[in-house]
């Protein structure tokens, strides 16, 4: 065991305690341009730390890519969002017939 891979470990490590506050806070919004690529590097990062023999280090790196694409998909805002909003409250509104002010 090399000391460097303890190192990138312990910095996933403490990444993916950083990011669990994302995770549990319902009204959290984080964009698509930083989970996703921040997902990507992780997943990368932890594929070339296991082609190096760096097996601790790419757990970590790949673990800390799958929490941003757990990120990604709960907590970023997805571009139907405000459609299917929309969409609905005017369907109430010219659905609803006329009302009536005593």
């Amino acid at each position: 065991m090399i000391w460097q891979d303890l190192i990138f470990l312990a910095g996933s490590v403490f990444s993916l305690f950083v990011l669990v506050p994302s995770l549990r806070d319902a009204t959290t919004n984080i964009p698509l341009g930083t989970s996703l690529p921040s997902a990507t590097i992780g997943i990368v990062y932890g594929t070339t730390f296991f082609t190096l023999g760096m097996t601790m280090s790419a757990a970590g790196s790949v673990l800390t890519g799958l929490m941003w694409s757990v990120i990604a998909v709960l907590r970023s805002p997805h571009p139907f969002d405000g459609l299917v909003d929309s969409n609905s409250t005017e369907q109430n509104a010219t659905h609803s017939g006329p009302q009536n002010a005593d």
